[in-house]
């Protein structure tokens, strides 16, 4: 299945629709800190499809005799207001690497509808520029492989890369060693929940614990127990647990109190995605009801939780 929409060529025209969709981080251990600054971590990325910002780009036609600057491009944002000028947007600095890199890219259109709340642990930002990458490649015929666009996208971010694969996937490193995982959630119901305060990078880092004995744990686990995260039974929430939940609830409990009222609402797992402060919790199908009363509540209390029913477990080639 695409993740994309194109529109026949009318003259010189084409335009392509996009739906950079968010994610989820199962487990997020943090092991080491490298000479470089950096952590080296390991966690599972999932794609939430059903959470998506839109993007619409559309080459620029030049007339004759001219032709274009390196770069060119006009950019409309909708939806969420993003805190950052349009020149440090992803989009616009994952187009200006294309532009300068291929010749074939030229000037384009870019529309942008924001969704996915940033400072959210969710990777719109990232996912925003991998779409970005795969527009372009797309409408200037560049040829390039997903392993290829995957390198080009790394020095934007260090999970755009699994954004250009968007199933599954096992990281390490900073999050940028990638390697697809077989993982069965079909038929699992995903709730998240973004408070209104957010957690910056820096403070979640701050006091974080470091874990060394438990580099590959994630991997071994998934190795041992098979590809259903009910298999794990009691295990579930200390495999995949969030270490950088140790430093956020003590400062946050809002967060906290959000997690432990998905679990009372019948979550089979909750946990904190990425450095905060989206929140997620995984339910299986509930035939008598009592888990949509218990969220009813919470959609009351939280505006911006966000429930999907078919869209989540089925992944997309």
């Amino acid at each position: 299945m695409q993740r994309f929409r194109i529109y026949p060529p009318q003259e010189t025209e084409s335009v392509m629709i996009l739906y950079p969709n968010c994610k989820i981080n199962l487990g997020l251990r943090v092991i080491r800190k490298r000479k470089d600054g950096y952590h080296d971590l390991e966690t599972i990325f999932v794609p939430v499809y059903g959470l998506h910002d839109e993007l619409e780009v559309k080459p620029l036609a030049l007339p004759e005799h001219s032709t274009a600057d390196t770069g060119s491009y006009t950019f409309q944002q909708e939806g969420i207001a993003v805190d950052c000028k349009a020149e440090d947007n992803l989009i616009i600095q994952c187009y200006l690497l294309f532009a300068r890199k291929y010749p074939q890219v030229g000037p384009v259109s870019i529309r942008f509808k924001k969704v996915i709340p940033f400072g959210a642990g969710l990777g719109g930002g990232s996912s925003d520029a991998a779409h970005m990458a795969i527009a372009l490649n797309e409408l200037f015929a560049l040829g390039l492989s997903k392993k290829e666009l995957a390198q080009e996208v790394s020095v934007l971010g260090a999970d755009c890369p699994f954004f250009i694969y968007n199933t599954p996937c096992y990281a390490e490193g900073i999050g940028d060693r990638l390697a697809p995982v077989d993982l069965d959630l079909k038929g699992t119901r995903i709730v998240l929940i973004k408070p209104e305060e957010g957690v910056s990078t820096k403070e979640a880092y701050s006091g974080i614990r470091l874990h060394p004995e438990d580099a590959q744990g994630i991997k071994n686990a998934i190795a041992q127990n098979g590809k259903s995260l009910l298999s794990f039974g009691l295990r579930l929430s200390t495999i995949f647990c969030n270490d950088f939940e140790e430093t956020v609830f003590p400062k946050h409990p809002v967060i906290a109190d959000i997690k432990k009222r998905l679990q009372d609402a019948g979550a089979y797992f909750a946990s904190m995605s990425g450095s905060g402060s989206t929140v997620f919790g995984l339910f299986e199908n509930d035939a008598e009801g009592r888990t949509d009363a218990h969220l009813a509540a919470l959609k009351e209390e939280f505006a911006s939780m966000v429930l999907l029913d078919d869209t989540f477990g089925e992944w997309k080639s």
